[in-house]
C-alpha cells in the first residue's frame, strides 16, 4: 500500500510516515508538486491544505483515497475539496490512530467499490444476450412467479427488479430434499429472496410453500407451469430453445441450435464433419429448419 504525504510541516509528515511504516505502509513525503514523480500511482494521499495549489493534487489523483490534513474547517479547505473528489478530512492536531482508522475505512470502501464494479460488468456481460419483454419493474409487487426454461432469463428479471427497487437479495436453489419451511426462513437474509428451480421440490412441499406466499418478498423461478398460481406469473420463455435451458431438447431442436450457433464459425465441410453428416444433409437440414447461412 503506497502512501504519499504532502505536507510542508516536515516534522508532522515524518511522524505520520514513521507510524504508517510500522503498520506496513510504504510512505513517501513531499512538500510541493515539484518533488513528485510524474505518472506515479499512490493508493492513499494525505494532503495538507496548507500546501500551495493542493487542489491540483485532487484533480490528478481521483482514483486514490485522498484525506485532507486541515488546520481549520472552511469552504475552501474542506467543502470544495470534498466536492472535487477528496475522500475525507482530519483536523490538526490529530491522533495518528484516528488517521489510520480513516485510511482503513476508505481503503475498504475502495476495495468494495472496485469489486462491485467488476461484478456489475460481469453480470452485464452474462446477461447481454437475454431479451425480456418490456416491463415496468417499479410497478411489480412481490411475490411473483417466473416461468422460464432458460435460467438466465430469471436471473435477468431478478437483477432488473432488485436494481429498480434498490433491494438486496439472497439466492437459493431448491432441491428434492428441501422443505418449504426451511426455504421460507431465508426471507430474513435480505430484502428479497430468489428461489430458483422451484420445480425440483416435492409436490407436497411446493403446496406448503405456495400456501405461505402472501405478501412475502419472493421471486420464484420454475421451468414448469404452475397450476392455480396464488401470485402474479411472468412467462419469460424464448421462442428459441437452447442448451442452457432445463428443458430436454429433441434431436431436431438440438441440431438446429448447433447449426445456428456454429455456422458462422466453421466452413460447411468442417461443420458437417463435426455433426457426422454430409454437406448435402447439412444443406437439407438448413432448408428444413428455415435457416439461412450468413455470408
Amino acid at each position: 500500500m503506497r502512501v504519499l504525504i504532502i505536507e510542508n510541516e516536515i516534522y508532522l509528515a515524518q511522524s505520520i510516515a514513521n507510524k504508517l511504516s510500522e503498520l506496513g505502509y510504504a510512505c513517501e513525503i513531499a512538500s510541493s508538486a515539484e518533488q513528485l514523480k510524474a505518472n506515479t500511482h499512490y493508493d492513499v494521499l494525505l494532503l495538507s491544505t496548507n500546501v500551495s495549489g493542493f487542489d491540483k493534487f485532487i484533480t490528478h489523483h481521483r482514483q486514490s483515497v485522498i484525506i485532507l490534513l486541515v488546520s481549520y474547517i472552511s469552504v475552501d479547505s474542506v467543502v470544495e475539496p470534498l466536492g472535487a473528489g477528496a475522500s475525507d478530512y482530519i483536523q490538526k492536531p490529530f491522533m495518528v490512530e484516528e488517521l489510520v482508522r480513516k485510511i482503513k475505512h476508505h481503503q475498504h470502501y475502495k476495495e468494495l467499490e472496485t469489486m462491485n464494479n467488476a461484478y456489475l460488468n460481469f453480470i452485464a456481460m452474462r446477461l447481454a444476450s437475454v431479451q425480456l419483454p418490456q416491463l415496468d419493474y417499479k410497478k411489480i409487487r412481490l411475490p411473483v412467479f417466473l416461468q422460464a426454461h432458460r435460467f438466465a432469463n430469471a436471473d435477468a428479471f431478478l437483477f432488473h427488479y432488485a436494481k429498480a427497487h434498490k433491494m438486496s437479495f439472497f439466492c437459493v436453489q431448491a432441491s428434492p430434499n428441501d422443505n418449504a419451511e426451511s426455504i421460507l426462513k431465508l426471507t430474513n437474509k435480505a430484502d428479497l429472496l430468489f428461489v430458483s428451480h422451484f420445480h425440483f421440490l416435492q409436490e407436497a412441499e411446493q403446496n406448503k410453500f405456495l400456501q405461505e406466499l402472501d405478501k412475502k418478498p419472493l421471486i420464484i423461478h420454475s421451468s414448469e407451469k404452475l397450476a392455480n398460481p396464488p401470485c402474479a406469473v411472468f412467462d419469460l420463455n424464448d421462442k428459441e430453445k437452447d442448451l442452457s435451458s432445463d428443458e430436454i431438447l429433441t434431436i431436431d431442436e438440438y441440431m438446429r441450435y448447433i447449426i445456428l450457433k456454429h455456422q458462422a464459425t466453421y466452413p460447411d465441410t468442417d461443420l458437417s464433419k463435426k455433426l457426422g453428416i454430409s454437406r448435402k444433409s447439412l444443406w437439407e437440414k438448413r432448408k428444413k429448419y428455415g435457416l439461412a447461412k450468413k455470408k
